[in-house]
């Protein structure tokens, strides 16, 4: 049994460096944490570099990979949530290429959903997990977004950002470029359209665009979308968190 007992040590300093984003980038590594999440990772195939546990955390799990142990004060270092569980584990990222996103993306439904600059750490995770269980294909991310590898989006999002696809844009137009090629009619919601959410056909191989939560969608982006829906509201509300629209419409192609 491998026990790490020195904030010295390579592992240790691998973990500590990817609670942030700057070495998470460089890295092309990312953190997990839990013991259902680590699992789900191994199940579905994930690259796992490292396993480590606390050593008073008694988990003696049964993974084929390698478990190191960590001295507890160690741990609690690493451990970002309130009542860790005690194990963690470093995955690699997955980059994917234009054509290895298109071709990923063809499968189910082919629908994407494109965050635009979004930042709620909650809103991303439970985002990406509807889209998985709504039957989506994709996820594409603009920059200036947030990191989609933090530990509260990849907690958020419950395992699902190990099944979906995943493509970062550098732009807005980059971004609808890669949907355009692919076929996919792209749908952003605004006031200023007769059009009703489910008044459309988005049952197959469509782009949704997800806004910033304070800005919403960018004009460049709202420009270039082929077709402007709303969500039916009442009273005085004006706007619905973004989790909860993206909801609605990712399950109207399910309806």
């Amino acid at each position: 049994m491998k026990k790490i007992t020195s904030k010295e040590n390579q592992i240790f300093k691998l973990c500590s460096k990817l609670t942030m984003r700057k070495h998470r980038d460089q890295e092309g590594l990312y953190l997990i944490e839990g013991e259902k999440l680590v699992r789900e990772a191994i199940e579905s195939g994930q690259r796992i570099k490292v396993i480590a546990a606390a050593e008073s955390s008694g988990l003696r799990p049964d993974f084929s990979e390698e478990i190191v142990f960590m001295e507890d004060k160690l741990f609690t270092k690493l451990a970002q949530t309130k009542t860790t569980q005690g194990i963690l584990a470093v995955v690699e990222t997955r980059e994917l290429t234009e054509e290895e996103f298109l071709k990923k993306t063809a499968r189910k439904s082919g629908n994407v959903v494109l965050l635009d600059r979004l930042q709620d750490p909650g809103n991303i995770g439970t985002i990406i997990r509807t889209a998985d269980a709504a039957g989506y294909s994709g996820v594409m991310t603009i920059k200036g977004t947030a990191d989609l590898y933090s530990l509260k989006i990849v907690r958020a999002a419950a395992g699902s950002l190990f099944r979906m696809p995943v493509f970062s844009a550098d732009s807005p137009s980059q971004a609808v470029s890669v949907l355009e090629a692919a076929g996919k009619t792209i749908f952003a919601t605004g006031f200023d359209t007769d059009l009703y959410y489910y008044d459309v056909d988005m049952k197959r191989n469509i782009g949704l665009i997800i806004g910033n939560e304070g800005n919403g969608i960018s004009p460049e982006l709202m420009a270039m979308a082929h077709r402007i829906i709303k969500i039916p509201m009442d009273g005085d509300i004006d706007s619905l968190n973004a989790s909860v629209a993206a909801g609605i419409l990712m399950y109207e192609s399910m309806r």
